[in-house]
């Protein structure tokens, strides 16, 4: 069952070390980050330094000038945390190692985008912007997206790539010592939450027969009682509930329009620029109105445009099935399983976390993340790859 570990370019620059020690886990690949959110991670074992504060989102190899200029959105580069060609500088001393590279994206999330820009940003019914959520149904933002999909995926002596964050992001953050956990929402207040008031949401809307105004003054009076303290319904007939079932459904009807062709473009544009034989996947939900940095999908659809999906399943393997239900010969399913003790992961059930995600159908395995992980945990992730 091929394997693939995530990992960071500081990981490996700097460290001799690191690409025997990542080879010797026993995987056949790593998935290498050529784009990502800003964020503050531990680096273990590397001989100058043990945190890396990476400010803000950023492309971690040189961007292609021509390709953004005179563009007002475009790519941030990196600061001290990745400079010049770090994702090069690693890729090429694991691929040394004897490792596949593959790239990992992160692609609609992006606080300084929405800092810098902040007509880029999801707008929620209460007006409040959303600057880590770029407004994925936005033309330019589409644009933007496409190209830092193409140029981030398709890098020097890279096998192939993962697109995370394809799709809506919404009120979950997870970054910026985050307070929002206060009220329990539920999936429906999520979603609720989450849903993008900005003009041309308010547009799409409107060609699904709903009047924008009264839309969001909806969303409020059904929050209402959530933030009294209410418990919110979970699922989707929740959210048929609070907002009217045919409401409802106009909503995700423009949202889903929106994320799948910005998916079908993005993947289009990749596989264009990519040489023969590039695999691209999709960090993806199965749960199609779901946000955040594994997208919803129609698993149907996206198993059609993409060569498959990373599918968490950290918390239980449940989610791969939708995806296998669909039964696409050759397509990837890729069970992503945290293997850092300290972020809830276990690698001690390895072995058996990746038997159960096979028994559901997962062809290939995704351990998060190879330069966060303890000694201890990296021992375990040897024997436990070992065991399989």
């Amino acid at each position: 069952m091929k394997a693939s570990v995530f990992v960071y370019p500081w990981d490996v620059n700097g460290d001799p070390e690191a690409p025997a020690r990542i080879a010797a886990l026993g995987t056949a690949q790593v998935t290498l980050a050529s784009a990502y959110h800003s964020t503050r991670a531990l680096t273990p074992r590397h001989p100058r330094h043990r945190i890396v504060t990476a400010e803000h989102a950023a492309v971690l190899y040189p961007m292609g000038e021509d390709r953004w200029a005179g563009r007002a959105l475009r790519p941030y580069a990196a600061g001290d945390w990745a400079p010049g060609d770090a994702f090069g500088e690693a890729g090429a001393a694991l691929a040394d190692a004897g490792l596949e590279v593959h790239t990992w994206v992160v692609l609609a999330h992006n606080s300084r985008l929405g800092a810098d820009h902040p007509d880029t940003s999801v707008v929620n019914a209460y007006g409040d912007r959303y600057p880590w959520a770029p407004c994925i149904a936005r033309p330019a933002t589409r644009a933007y997206l496409t190209g830092l999909a193409v140029e981030a995926a398709v890098r020097p002596g890279a096998r192939g790539t993962e697109l995370e964050s394809l799709g809506w992001y919404g009120l979950a953050h997870l970054h910026a010592h985050d307070k929002t956990a206060g009220v329990g929402l539920g999936d429906a207040g999520q979603y609720l939450m989450s849903l993008c008031f900005c003009p041309v949401c308010r547009d799409g809307y409107g060609d699904r027969g709903l009047d924008a105004d009264a839309l969001a003054a909806s969303v409020r009076t059904a929050l209402e009682p959530v933030w009294r303290g209410a418990p919110s319904d979970g699922g989707w007939a929740g959210v048929g509930k609070l907002l009217g079932e045919a409401t409802a459904d106009a909503t995700r009807a423009w949202r889903e329009e929106v994320a799948r062709t910005l998916q079908e473009a993005a993947v289009a544009a990749v596989r264009q620029a990519a040489p023969e034989g590039f695999q691209v996947l999709l960090h993806a939900d199965p749960v199609s109105y779901h946000c955040g940095a594994n997208a919803g999908v129609d698993p149907a659809h996206i198993l059609s445009v993409a060569d498959g999906v990373v599918v968490p399943c950290t918390s239980g393997a449940a989610a791969l099935t939708p995806f296998a239900r669909e039964g696409r010969e050759g397509a990837v399913l890729a069970a992503n399983l945290t293997v850092v003790s300290g972020m809830g992961g276990s690698p001690a059930t390895l072995a058996a976390d990746a038997t159960e995600a096979r028994r559901l159908g997962a062809t290939e395995l995704r351990l998060y993340h190879a330069g966060l992980a303890s000694d201890a945990d990296l021992e375990a992730v040897r024997e436990g790859l070992a065991a399989l």
